[in-house]
């Protein structure tokens, strides 16, 4: 139920706010311009993060350099958000996960394209061994 919360939480600011920033908080030596403006409300596919060793710089960095590589080289992932937990105040919030991505498509068919994709591979093979934990969470939008 938590986890929902926080999903039904993310993708509603996502909507309602979006995010453009030269995002200094993701640990990345490079400035990143996200736009949330190309949110698809047809397939979001929402991914949790349990690092191994979250307190390790060098980890964090591996990640988050091979994460956003593999964004930057997806055909079919639209929005593209790579987040960290906040400091949370409510119980309703769960806090435990290392990083979450949020990507939308247009299709489930582009979603699948894009699991297959030779990106989305090497992100996995360069990533796999800095996690213990990833639970994904797909979703229809339901307004047509």
């Amino acid at each position: 139920m938590k986890t929902s919360v926080t999903l039904l939480f993310l993708t509603l600011a996502i909507m309602t706010y979006g995010q453009t920033a030269t995002d200094s908080r993701l640990g990345v030596n490079e400035n990143i311009s996200i736009s949330m403006t190309d949110f698809d409300p047809n397939f979001a596919h929402t991914v949790y993060f349990w690092l191994e060793n979250p307190d390790s710089q060098e980890d964090r960095t591996a990640f988050e350099t091979s994460l956003q590589k593999f964004l930057d080289n997806s055909a079919y992932a639209k929005t593209k958000f790579i987040g960290k937990p906040p400091r949370a105040s409510r119980d309703v919030v769960d806090g435990s996960f290392t990083y979450s991505l949020i990507v939308t498509f247009e299709s489930a068919e582009a979603q699948q394209k894009y699991q297959d994709e030779p990106p989305h591979k090497v992100f996995i093979e360069e990533s796999e061994k800095l996690w213990t934990k990833v639970i994904v969470y797909d979703s229809q939008g339901i307004q047509k």
